[in-house]
């Protein structure tokens, strides 16, 4: 086991697959000599070229349909986003070319792209560099979409959705880079389709991903002193959701509280809430809470910024309320 920061994490997944199969490259702006704008690729040309660390100009919908069309030709594109809302510069390539090609050809193409980078409400970035895309793609055919939340999951995820033959959105979060883990030596990889139970409990389901993890992680210990035991589980995949993982958790808590990033209108929760209400109304000893930012574009100001996005102390005030509704 060696200890290993969250951004190096991801670039060793990068390294081990590059050396793997030549068919892998990476393309975006500033991955070459810069190593990326959060060094996930740094010193990666040395090792392997400026063809395969590709830096290309500031066009978001050129760069990515050269990616796409490379995975067309049996390439293995890795595009990093230097931040997940420019990518919506490129949304028509993702969603119309990415999304569509394997089927609207009938299976004569397949499209192994990955297109990562930094997302989520940092520190002061302003509402144009806070932007949370998944909701923005979860309604497009034929993407699978991953939030990594922990150096470990960010590796094991990585090399799996690199090795994926269809299009996998991959999303990191801008203020969990500096995330510090035991690895393992050895290689390891980690579905791109299951929910990890973070931590097993009785009275609540809290239901989250990403940064939100850290968060519902850090209510435990107001919801330990209410005399709350709750489950938590990290979704990891958002397109599919792993209902399986979910459905096992709501058939023993009743209880479902949601704890996202993401806007509140049409965001993950929305589905995620839909899904449940479905599948596992009866099993429901009280309304699923989403928990959600304000729909809001996010203020640059920092006070006004926190204010938008679901802190600790209101995880475990809702879980908190929700256990008083019990009979």
């Amino acid at each position: 086991m060696a200890e290993t920061i969250f951004f190096n994490a991801l670039r060793e997944a990068t390294d081990e697959e590059m050396a793997r199969d030549e068919t892998v490259f990476v393309l975006g702006e500033d991955v070459g000599h810069y190593g990326g704008s959060y060094k996930v690729t740094k010193d990666l040309y040395k090792k392997y070229g400026e063809l395969r660390l590709l830096d290309t100009p500031i066009a978001e919908n050129s760069f990515m349909g050269v990616a796409i069309g490379a995975a067309m030709t049996g390439l293995r594109p890795v595009v990093e986003g230097m931040n997940m809302g420019f990518l919506l510069l490129a949304f028509n390539q993702i969603a119309n070319n990415a999304g569509m090609l394997r089927y609207t050809s009938g299976g004569n193409f397949k499209i192994p792209i990955v297109i990562r980078g930094p997302g989520g409400v940092g520190r002061q970035l302003g509402a144009e560099h806070s932007q949370r895309l998944e909701a923005y793609f979860q309604a497009v055919p034929g993407l699978k979409i991953v939030a990594c939340s922990t150096a470990y999951n960010a590796k094991g995820l990585l090399k799996a959705a690199i090795r994926d033959d269809n299009p996998v959105l991959f999303f990191e979060h801008v203020l969990l880079y500096n995330l510090k883990e035991n690895l393992p030596d050895g290689e390891y990889w980690l579905p791109l389709d299951k929910a990890e139970v973070v931590r097993p409990g009785r009275d609540v389901t809290i239901l989250t991903y990403s940064r939100m993890r850290h968060h519902a992680l850090q209510a435990l210990k107001e919801m330990d002193a209410a005399g709350i035991d709750p489950e938590i589980i990290d979704l990891i995949s958002l397109k599919p959701l792993d209902m399986e993982t979910i459905a096992r958790s709501v058939r023993k808590t009743h209880r479902v509280i949601i704890v996202e990033e993401c806007m509140k209108t049409g965001g993950i929760g929305a589905e995620l809430a839909a899904r449940i209400n479905e599948q596992l109304f009866d099993e429901l000893d009280a309304p699923v809470v989403r928990l959600s930012s304000q729909d809001i574009p996010t203020p640059y100001n920092g006070m006004l910024e926190r204010l938008t996005i679901v802190q600790p102390s209101q995880i475990a005030e809702a879980a908190q309320k929700m256990m008083a509704l019990q009979v």
